[in-house]
């Protein structure tokens, strides 16, 4: 059995650019004389491929934790605007808050049922339960 080589420098340093500088595509290719036929040979090549898709797949974890790290900030923040003067501001976070998805898509696959994951599970502080159930009785009102 042939042993699969390992990327070339070259190819490491174009995912590596591709992944971190702030060029667009055609400027990291150009960056690195890799002329547009060159770089779809590398689309071809299942090894430059496999990296690269490594690399997608690591970007969107990493994205994933950034969201989940600042998720606890964000909500605090829509709870304190529920309570803003501005009333379409108070509406507009009760808004966001009801209709809050907080199940991510992969947390949605895993092995805890369905219905642990629904939104009336979940317990809101009786005063933002109020300002709520007021922002949706006035927006009701209005129409």
């Amino acid at each position: 059995m042939q042993e699969t080589k390992k990327l070339t420098k070259r190819q490491r340093a174009v995912i590596e650019d591709l992944f971190t500088s702030e060029l667009e595509d055609e400027e990291v290719l150009a960056r690195h004389n890799v002329a547009p036929a060159l770089y779809s040979r590398w689309l071809g090549d299942e090894r430059f491929v496999e990296q690269f898709e490594r690399r997608i797949a690591q970007a969107y974890h990493a994205s994933r934790v950034t969201l989940a790290r600042y998720a606890p900030v964000a909500a605090g923040k829509l709870i304190t605007l529920t309570d803003c003067e501005k009333e379409e501001t108070a509406r507009k976070a009760c808004l966001d808050i009801v209709t809050f998805n907080a199940v991510p898509a992969a947390a949605a696959q895993s092995a805890a049922p369905r219905e642990a994951q629904t939104p009336s599970n979940v317990e809101l502080p009786p005063e933002v339960a109020s300002r709520l159930l007021t922002a949706l009785t006035e927006t009701n009102d209005e129409s």
